[in-house]
């Protein structure tokens, strides 16, 4: 009876030891719509790198990149949504249309420096807005960076704000982009980032807004000749993961997607900061006429969308964004 009791738990132990040594890893799949050259892409690769070191080897992360599982990030988002893709690398504009109270970062001239962006996404308001994602299916891993955007077009320089007046310029589908550029007196016109290239090319559109890295990786220069350091928006990005599959993770695993995100992102918007100026010569360098307005002016002419957005991300909330040191 002794050697039959030993005899099946021997049998036991080998086969619970043979289910863990070759269970399949997880695969997920992440998607985004900018090139492989795009601080979004470097970010992905680095999450992918730590991720498997966390979790050791147990879950591994298939990037597809430039648009492959949706034209642009809406589409992308609402995959994400219903199971079609695992993982996401997105601005927060999109995402407004999901969880509105998330355009709260996108009003016009909220941050002052990086270093506030930091202390603000990284801190108790970021991790605040990411748990808000939930309500839509959507598990908000970690704040990435894209960067201040700033003005691109094809018209003429820009120094004042009366010089946007006119200009027919592609927004995110982001209503309060939308509405501060309205608040210029400019055309803004929504359109999903994988027809702006053709777009600024054939005259449909006159201009675009974008941080430093995008305009210089995806070649906006072709197609633009003057570039307005604005800085009018800071654009976050987000990684985001459908919350389903989130939910199924063991606990060991939910840990490792999370600290694995943060740190990507940390090393995502260093790449980003780092770069820059080096990619702002080389727009000088290609051709681009590069003028630096005084923001304040910008500022100033764009007080009505504070107003009209206060009731609905809250006055408190938005002033103890402006009050983070």
């Amino acid at each position: 009876m002794k050697r039959l009791c030993l005899i099946f738990l021997f049998v036991f132990l080998f086969s619970t030891f043979s289910i863990f040594t070759y269970a399949k890893p997880i695969v997920l799949r992440l998607g985004h719509v900018v090139s492989t050259k795009a601080p979004y892409h470097v970010g992905a690769l680095r999450f992918a790198k730590l991720l498997k070191e966390k979790t050791k080897g147990n879950i591994i992360i298939d990037i597809y990149p430039g648009g492959q599982l949706a034209r642009g990030e809406r589409e992308i988002i609402e995959q994400l949504q219903f199971g079609g893709v695992d993982l996401v690398v997105t601005s927060t504009g999109p995402v407004g249309g999901f969880v509105p109270s998330m355009l709260v970062v996108d009003l016009p001239f909220l941050f002052k420096d990086n270093n506030h962006v930091d202390k603000v996404l990284e801190g108790e308001i970021g991790k605040s807005l990411l748990e808000k994602l939930s309500k839509a299916g959507i598990k908000g891993l970690a704040f990435w960076e894209n960067g201040f955007r700033n003005l691109t077009n094809s018209k003429r320089p820009i120094n004042l704000p009366e010089d946007v007046k006119g200009l027919k310029i592609r927004t995110m589908e982001n209503q309060v982009h939308i509405d501060s550029f309205r608040a210029l007196g400019a055309d803004p016109t929504p359109m999903a980032w994988g027809e702006v290239y053709t777009a600024l090319q054939q005259g449909v559109i006159d201009g675009q807004e974008n941080p430093i890295n995008i305009i210089r990786t995806l070649k906006i220069y072709e197609v633009q000749k003057y570039l307005a350091l604005t800085g009018h928006f800071y654009s976050p990005a987000l990684i985001l993961m459908n919350k389903k599959k989130f939910d199924k993770m063991p606990k060991n695993y939910k840990k490792a997607l999370v600290e694995a995100a943060w740190e990507a992102g940390r090393y995502e918007k260093n790449f980003i900061r780092k770069n820059e100026a080096r990619m702002l010569k080389e727009l000088k360098e290609l051709g681009m006429v590069v003028t630096t307005p005084d923001k304040s002016l910008f500022r100033k002419a764009t007080e009505s969308v504070y107003k009209k957005y206060e009731n609905r991300f809250g006055k408190d909330l938005i002033n103890k964004i402006i009050n983070t040191k």
